[in-house]
């Protein structure tokens, strides 16, 4: 039975340092393979299917007493089927639309406020709102902008900074 909890614990610690390494595995073994496990290699693959043979075969153990290889032949199952939903899972988390991320030009035209206060050519902070949500970004302006003031994006020379004008009243 220790063997089993000590596989279970062996594969939450993996699954930590997957948050860590993230891709480790994949990296190195980049090109050997060809892509013919394609994900399975992964850290938090190799990870669920670690702890679910470890956990699945301590509780079938406890639970049945088939023995340990009856034991290992309920854990490696339930750990392919553990290993098969987080590469899955996996998979749907990492799906990533670049196209959908906003860029600093989208927010040229737009309306503002002053959070930190902005010296001539130097720079402060804003809050812009694009679609809705608040987004703070570094901005500078050729005078000097105090707290509070509402200010239009002119430019956006980097993906966190704008160019500012205050509004005119």
């Amino acid at each position: 039975m220790n063997w089993f909890l000590g596989l279970g614990i062996a594969g939450l610690v993996l699954l930590a340092l997957s948050l860590i390494f993230d891709g480790l595995l994949e990296g190195l073994l980049d090109g050997a393979l060809d892509g013919l496990f394609d994900g399975w290699l992964s850290l938090p693959v190799v990870a669920g299917f670690v702890s679910m043979l470890g956990f699945g075969g301590a509780v079938a153990l406890a639970t049945t007493g088939v023995g340990p290889a009856g034991a290992t032949a309920i854990g490696v199952p339930a750990g392919i089927g553990a290993a098969w939903l987080t590469l899955r899972f996996t998979r749907v988390l990492m799906r990533d639309d670049p196209a959908a991320t906003p860029r600093g030009g989208d927010l040229v035209g737009s309306p503002g406020s002053v959070v930190t206060a902005i010296p001539a050519d130097g720079y402060g902070e804003v809050l812009v709102h694009l679609a809705g949500q608040p987004l703070k970004l570094a901005a500078k302006c050729s005078v000097p902008v105090d707290r509070g003031a509402e200010v239009w994006v002119e430019s956006s020379p980097t993906p966190t900074s704008v160019v500012v004008r205050p509004v005119e009243r």
